[in-house]
């Protein structure tokens, strides 16, 4: 059984997600605020965190960046926020998802199942690539720049995955976006923008001039050995 902890101050939502999602066969353990919740992650592990950013006591981004601190969980926002800039520091913080309140129940058990094919499917003959400066073991999903381990997110994860297996070829950012979101994000450029920003600094030795992950403008990605 997958256990998800579900965050929010909304006592009717969390009673609303509580049922459906016992419904569907996870485990819920539940939080109403920031500390709440950090707590719990840390003693109870689960397979994903869903995530309001209005809490009582501290700012939901925040939350995000402390578990990011120890932790790789995958982190879905469910947030009455609709800006893009909220939906960008989100994502750059290390969240997985981000998903507007109102919303359907149905979106969020595919973006549920979607998040969990990502982080529990096996990669198949998964290479392991040394570049001058990083190395990435996709199977065992493990970075090391300069000699020092490299924390990724599940989500980035995904991108270097379709990446690192198509070296030197163009990959568009729609192909990016379907692979690892699937088709409904198929025009978000901006999650993408978001990421490749993340993995350059956490693996380029110049992250505003990458020789690794290179964008062509208008079109997608190469990713360069």
């Amino acid at each position: 059984m997958n256990n998800v902890l579900v965050v929010d101050d909304d006592p009717h939502i969390l009673k609303a997600l509580q049922i459906t999602l016992k419904a569907h066969g996870y485990g819920v353990t539940t939080a109403e605020n920031g500390e709440a919740a950090l707590l719990s992650a840390a003693q109870h592990p689960v397979a994903v965190v869903v995530l309001d950013l209005g809490l009582p006591d501290i700012d939901g981004t925040h939350v995000i960046t402390r578990i990011r601190e120890w932790s790789e969980v995958p982190i879905l926002v469910l947030s009455a926020r609709h800006g893009s800039t909220d939906k960008v520091e989100a994502l750059d913080a290390g969240a997985d998802d981000y998903i507007t309140k109102p919303f359907g129940l149905e979106e969020l058990l595919a973006r549920l199942r979607a998040i969990l094919r990502r982080t529990t499917e096996p990669s198949n003959e998964a290479p392991v690539v040394t570049t001058s400066s990083f190395t990435l073991d996709l199977a065992g999903r493990k970075a090391n720049r300069d000699g020092d381990d490299v924390r990724l997110t599940p989500t980035e994860w995904s991108i270097l995955d379709v990446l690192v297996r198509n070296p030197e070829k163009l990959i568009t950012q729609q192909q990016l976006l379907t692979e690892v979101w699937g088709p409904a994000y198929a025009t978000e450029a901006n999650y993408l923008r978001v990421y490749m920003a993340q993995l350059r600094r956490k693996l380029e030795p110049e992250p505003g001039n990458p020789q690794h992950f290179i964008t062509e403008p208008g079109m997608g990605y190469r990713f360069q050995p």
